[in-house]
């Protein structure tokens, strides 16, 4: 009777440790996350979510930040490779500098989630993650024709605009400024809108490393070639794609002598606490919000899709083509953040304290 009882207890023993092996199987699931850089706000938030969210799921997290260095992303990624991470999600610093390592990580069944960046001319792209980035730039072009009352304005009375977009190793800039411009277009056509720069190619309007410094001297570029000023030429609105590069705009700006009163509208995308900050004191006129706690917890279902062998959820199979192919995507939805909301959006919300903007 002993041994049979001895029996039934070995057995349930090891029943019981394989429901727990089962249980936890995702603890076993190394999952390596690559940012960019922690120089910029909305990357730190974006890997502090995407780590808190997977280790709540369960899963081993090894997040790693670049500081815009290609090889060090390339390095970590690497080291992510000969750590036995199964699954990768990337936010790239340069979309079209990632393919040897990539090339490995195919050979090794690694999954690989672009994460709201595309990663160019790889074939080891399963997924992307992103928010939908042409809509962005519609909000920001929106934002502007209403503000600017361009449907009611004639090529007699024209408003004056100058452009910046972000960096030109960014996939996004694509969509972000050719969204703005698909809406913009139709008013420079008709001379209702004019950039007496004349500064309206991507290339031209583009800022390296998506820079506050850098976007900040091409503004005060302009305003010296142009002579803009309160009480010089006349500027309405700067088109900016981000944030960052919108607060290089705002100092330019206010260091020519443009106060709330007469400041140009500045658009941007984040709502990135400086830009906050300055849409409330008025220097800077609306931000795209794209809540990454949305696109983190999207991620971690496709995680968790990939690590239980099923499909993840997808809802884009058109837009974006890597130079392989079509890489299916899910596309989170960006909103508007201007003075009016930015209380029920940000703080209401959770996504800020209202000490984080005083």
């Amino acid at each position: 009777m002993k041994k049979v009882l001895s029996l039934f207890l070995s057995l349930a023993m090891v029943a019981s440790a394989l429901s727990f092996v089962s249980c936890n199987k995702t603890k076993q699931v190394k999952v390596g996350v690559s940012m960019p850089t922690k120089s910029l706000q909305r990357w730190n938030q974006d890997g502090a979510n995407m780590k808190k969210e997977l280790e709540a799921a369960g899963y081993f997290v090894d997040l790693q930040y670049a500081n815009n260095d290609i090889a060090q992303q390339t390095s970590q990624i690497e080291n992510m490779l000969t750590q036995g991470d199964s699954i990768l999600v990337i936010a790239s610093i340069d979309g079209s500098a990632l393919k040897g390592v990539l090339d490995t990580a195919k050979k090794q069944g690694v999954k690989v989630i672009a994460y709201d960046r595309l990663i160019m001319n790889s074939d080891a792209v399963t997924y992307y993650a992103t928010f939908d980035n042409y809509k962005v730039g519609t909000i920001q072009g929106t934002y502007l024709v209403d503000n600017l009352k361009l449907k009611e304005r004639t090529a007699d009375d024209p408003a004056y605009i100058e452009l910046f977009t972000g960096s030109p190793d960014d996939n996004n800039i694509h969509f972000f400024f050719g969204g703005a411009m698909d809406v913009l277009k139709p008013y420079f056509d008709s001379g209702v809108l004019v950039c007496p720069s004349g500064q309206t190619s991507e290339a031209q309007c583009a800022t390296l490393n998506w820079s506050t410094e850098a976007g900040q001297k091409r503004m005060e570029n302009l305003i010296a070639a142009q002579g803009y000023g309160p009480a010089g030429k006349k500027l309405d609105a700067v088109y900016s794609s981000n944030d960052s590069v919108a607060q290089g705009i705002t100092n330019a700006l206010v260091a020519a002598g443009y106060t709330a009163a007469n400041f140009p509208l500045v658009t941007g995308q984040d709502c990135d606490k400086p830009s906050v900050k300055n849409m409330i004191a008025g220097t800077q006129a609306m931000s795209v919000f794209k809540d990454t706690r949305t696109l983190a917890s999207q991620v971690v279902k496709m995680v968790d899709a990939i690590a239980k062998g099923s499909e993840p959820p997808i809802n884009d199979t058109k837009t974006y083509d890597n130079g392989t192919g079509i890489i299916p995507s899910f596309l989170c939805e960006p909103v508007y953040g201007d003075k009016s909301n930015y209380k029920s959006l940000l703080i209401d919300s959770g996504y800020y304290s209202a000490s984080d903007i005083e």
